[in-house]
């Protein structure tokens, strides 16, 4: 569709005339995604308490290791207080159990007289020791080895009932931790679930922890698109946000280069879709943003439409169009329909275009008049 010719008010330059051209190479596919974080957490609570402390809010940025939430845990530090206190009684039995020990084994009680007489010493050794031995009434190594095994045995239950401890105080310095949220890695708070103060339960929510700075467009792609992904590929995308110092037409979206992340190496079942990550630069958007990534399409034919500049569409409304430029040098009016965009900041069009006609890459004031003859007249 073409309107009435629109006489060049003043001598047009060679650089602002473009020749249409066949668009080249495959075409692609445009498929839509959210922009989302590099590494995102949600942090849960891991046991029953008040929130006691809570770091800041949304957008709030911290290092690795900074405090994030911590609940209450007056009830787990007490305990931990009266474990150690049965830790230091258990290791003063354990080194009683261990003195005993070496008492029966340096001066054993087997040779000892019975019954705790008052008999003195030298009588002791001179008669009751060898009465004993003649009629065979003491057996003197067999008691030793049975005090030795008491005494080993008293070690053993020591040791085993300090084990025990130290394992209960393993548990409660676990619970400690667990009380207290900690950032893996640099990032914002994306959304707070809980405030100071509030009760929460194992398992709640209690924030949304992201790393910003890297952003990734998370895209379910057909699966017949797969065979144009590999890791490391450098395709283009469309943001919703203009990126500065892009050049773009009016009204059209930011165009960036994007890298292949990650190709998920299973298919939806469902809805025969492969899931792909894409890195994008730095600064170009906003998680949570849309954005579509032109995939290529291998199993389409090549391209047979023709491709201009973003710059040279001006838009009235919503309807795109091109000065074209007949044999006399006149700007002529002409709607056309857009296509994909290309890889080099071009556009393809779908209709009202014929490779090889001129059009004004980049037409200035004087030639963007309106879309009707009356609107010229108006001037």
């Amino acid at each position: 569709m073409s309107m009435s010719a629109v006489p060049i008010t003043s001598a047009q330059p060679v650089e602002d005339i473009y020749v249409v051209k066949q668009a080249e190479g495959l075409p692609t596919v445009s498929v839509g995604g959210t922009v989302v974080p590099y590494k995102e957490v949600t942090l849960a609570a891991q046991l029953p308490g008040r929130v006691d402390y809570l770091a800041g809010i949304e957008g709030d940025a911290f290092e690795r290791g900074d405090l994030l939430v911590s609940l209450d845990a007056s009830e787990l530090k007490a305990k931990r207080e009266a474990l150690l206190a049965q830790l230091a009684t258990a290791d003063a039995q354990l080194r009683n159990a261990g003195v005993q020990y070496s008492r029966e084994l340096y001066s054993p009680r087997a040779r000892q007289s019975p019954g705790g007489m008052a008999v003195p010493n030298l009588f002791d050794q001179f008669f009751t020791r060898p009465m004993e031995d003649f009629i065979g009434d003491r057996d003197v190594d067999a008691e030793l080895s049975a005090d030795l095994f008491a005494s080993g045995t008293q070690i053993q239950k020591a040791r085993n009932a300090l084990m025990q401890l130290q394992a209960e105080l393993r548990a409660i310095e676990a619970k400690l931790r667990d009380a207290r949220s900690i950032a893996p890695f640099d990032g914002v708070i994306v959304k707070k679930f809980i405030e100071a103060g509030d009760t929460v339960q194992p398992g709640q929510p209690l924030l949304d922890y992201a790393d910003v700075e890297y952003l990734q467009v998370e895209v379910d792609v057909p699966a017949r698109l797969r065979p144009g992904l590999r890791e490391g590929a450098m395709l283009r995308a469309e943001l919703d946000v203009p990126v500065r110092g892009a050049d773009k037409g009016d009204g059209d979206p930011g165009n960036v280069p994007v890298r292949v992340a990650q190709v998920f190496p299973m298919a939806d079942p469902q809805r025969h879709t492969v899931k792909v990550k894409f890195d994008l630069p730095k600064g170009v958007s906003e998680p949570g943003m849309y954005a579509k990534v032109l995939v290529p399409d291998f199993s389409a034919p090549a391209r047979v439409n023709p491709v201009i500049p973003r710059t040279a569409i001006r838009y009235n409304g919503s309807l795109p169009g091109v000065y074209v430029l007949d044999e006399e040098g006149n700007a002529q009016l002409r709607l056309i329909r857009v296509g994909e965009p290309t890889p080099r900041g071009g556009v393809t069009v779908l209709s009202g275009l014929r490779a090889g006609e001129r059009i004004l890459s980049n037409p200035g004031p004087g030639v963007a008049t309106g879309w009707s003859p009356d609107d010229r007249s108006s001037r």
